[in-house]
């Protein structure tokens, strides 16, 4: 294993605790709460961590992680499938917190994952805003197949509620709107990203949140961490199919949705399409060939701060 520095410690967290591995001989347990967390900075400071590594736990790590890296302590976010793989891998099937604390710092040390950065408040608004839009979204799709299958007076109650989500979810689209206008930086990041037809102010939100690497890696490596970068599936003499996998969920819908629009609008992609499907390609293979052209032109567009072009190249 590649050893990063002289102390690697894992975290583990849930909404009440956390579990910490790697300060001492044996792992042990603190609150996650504030003062528990300050008093852990202090120890990991005196213990000169090298690395600290959490998974992204749906939220409960956002309070001990942007205090760490705020304190100026190395932090990795990582992937808690990546890290349940690596557990497997070594062996490691058992599964309670304790354990889970020293797979993780295990992980940091032979995986040396990227450190994460702590987002400005303008982000982390911008960030709730989106995930709350989300979820206002995915309660409308659900009372909407519930008011199909309803009868009688709970239909009136179901229409009213999702006359009362419609008008939350337009609100929250005003909010991230004037949000996307508070800053002249934002700004001229909003209007480059929105240059590109297909891209509207949702989709640009989400891009200057979801996927501050844009512009800052290559056309392969952005298409990869966004998931649609197609996987060999190769044994031998046996030519499998490929697919994509993995990656950041919300920026590949805000994607499917932009390529939706684009092969309408936007006439490189629309042509790009059309090419496809004339060459036999699947609705659905032709329709993520889009959203990864889409991802690299706007990845070329942010490296140079050049605003779109059908001449535009997508490297």
């Amino acid at each position: 294993m590649k050893q990063i520095g002289t102390r690697v410690i894992g975290v583990d967290v849930s909404k009440a605790l956390l579990d910490i591995a790697g300060l001492g001989e044996v792992p042990e347990q603190c609150p996650n709460d504030p003062q528990a967390i300050e008093a852990l900075i202090e120890r990991l400071h005196a213990a000169e961590a090298a690395l600290v590594v959490m998974e992204a736990s749906g939220g409960y790590e956002t309070v001990a992680a942007s205090a760490m890296i705020a304190a100026g302590l190395p932090v990795a976010v990582v992937n808690p499938r990546q890290v349940r793989d690596f557990a497997r891998a070594t062996g490691r099937w058992a599964k309670s917190d304790r354990i889970d604390a020293q797979v993780l710092a295990e992980f940091g040390r032979a995986i040396d994952p990227q450190l994460t950065r702590l987002p400005d408040e303008q982000s982390r608004e911008l960030q709730g805003l989106l995930a709350r839009r989300a979820q206002l979204v995915s309660m409308r799709v659900q009372e909407s197949n519930r008011l199909a299958l309803s009868q009688g007076g709970l239909r009136k109650q179901i229409k009213a509620h999702i006359a009362w989500l419609d008008e939350a979810i337009g609100q929250l689209n005003i909010d991230i709107t004037r949000r996307l206008r508070s800053s002249p930086a934002w700004q001229a990041k909003a209007a480059l990203y929105q240059s590109f037809k297909g891209i509207g102010p949702l989709s640009c939100a989400t891009l200057m949140v979801m996927l501050p690497e844009l512009g800052r890696l290559d056309g392969r490596k952005i298409s990869a961490l966004v998931g649609v970068a197609p996987f060999n599936r190769d044994s031998g003499t046996l030519r499998g199919r490929r697919s994509i996998w993995g990656g950041r969920a919300p920026v590949r819908c805000m994607l499917y949705m932009a390529a939706l629009s684009a092969i309408r609008f936007n006439p490189v992609i629309k042509g790009f399409y059309q090419r496809l499907i004339g060459r036999g390609k699947p609705h659905k293979v032709a329709l993520v060939a889009c959203m990864r052209k889409i991802v690299t032109i706007l990845n070329a567009m942010a490296r140079t701060n050049t605003p779109w072009s059908p001449t535009l190249r997508n490297t």
